[in-house]
């Protein structure tokens, strides 16, 4: 199984608290589901408009702790750092 990788990962290492933001993987296929239906025909037109479903999450514990700020453990976040 493919694992992908967190591309906002190294901002909250590098001392951000919280990053959000879509999977670029998720929208590199639907680009290429796009192509598929160009190359086969369709007019890039008539093809409707997709807004991204994927989104990924890094919360910094570490950080929230120096800020005092209380991170629910109802979020969830696609990946940690304490």
């Amino acid at each position: 199984m493919y694992r992908r990788s967190i591309r906002y990962l190294p901002f909250v290492k590098d001392g951000g608290l919280l990053s959000y933001g879509v999977d670029p993987v998720d929208l590199w296929r639907r680009a290429a589901t796009c192509v598929d239906h160009i190359l086969r025909g369709a007019k890039p037109g008539d093809l409707p408009v997709q807004l991204p479903t994927k989104f990924e999450m890094v919360v910094n514990l570490r950080i929230a702790k120096a800020l005092e700020c209380c991170v629910p453990l109802s979020i969830r976040a696609d990946e940690t750092i304490e």
